[in-house]
C-alpha cells in the first residue's frame, strides 16, 4: 500500500521556502519548512522524512554537512540540493555524496518536480 510522502524543505530564504512548500503541496504531496537545518534536525518530522530539499548556504550548518551529517548517523533521506551559487566542486562532492539532483536557483517548477519523483521512486506517492 502507498502512502503519502512528506518532504522537507530547509531553506534560510523564507520566500525560496514557503514557495517550495507551496509547490510541492499543490502537486499533492505533504511538505513541510525549516529556516535551517538545525531546526529541522531538531524537529519530529526527521524520522518521518522521505524527501529533502536543502539549500547549500545557509548560516551555520549548510545542505550539504547536513546530508553528511544525517549519513554519519546511518539516516539515509534521498536529497535533492538548490543554491544560488552554483559551484562545479560543490555540486560534485554533493553528487558523490549521494545527492539525487543539485539545482542551481532559479530553477523551473518542472525541473523540481522531476527530481522529486525520481528521488521518491516507488511505495511513496501524492494524494
Amino acid at each position: 500500500m502507498k502512502r503519502e510522502a512528506v518532504i522537507a524543505v530547509v531553506d534560510d530564504d523564507e520566500s525560496v521556502r514557503e514557495t517550495t512548500k507551496g509547490l510541492i503541496r499543490s502537486v499533492g504531496f505533504s511538505a513541510e519548512a525549516f529556516g535551517s537545518a538545525e531546526d529541522f534536525l531538531a524537529s519530529d518530522h526527521l524520522g518521518r522524512t522521505d524527501c529533502l530539499i536543502a539549500d547549500v548556504n545557509m548560516p551555520g550548518m549548510s545542505g550539504l554537512d547536513l546530508l553528511e551529517r544525517l549519513a554519519g548517523a546511518g539516516r539515509t533521506i534521498p536529497t535533492i540540493l538548490i543554491t544560488a551559487y552554483p559551484n562545479e566542486r560543490i555540486r560534485m562532492r554533493a553528487l558523490n555524496a549521494g545527492v539525487r539532483c543539485y539545482l542551481p536557483k532559479p530553477f523551473a517548477e518542472g525541473d523540481l518536480l522531476g527530481c522529486l519523483r525520481a528521488a521518491l521512486g516507488n511505495g511513496i506517492s501524492s494524494r
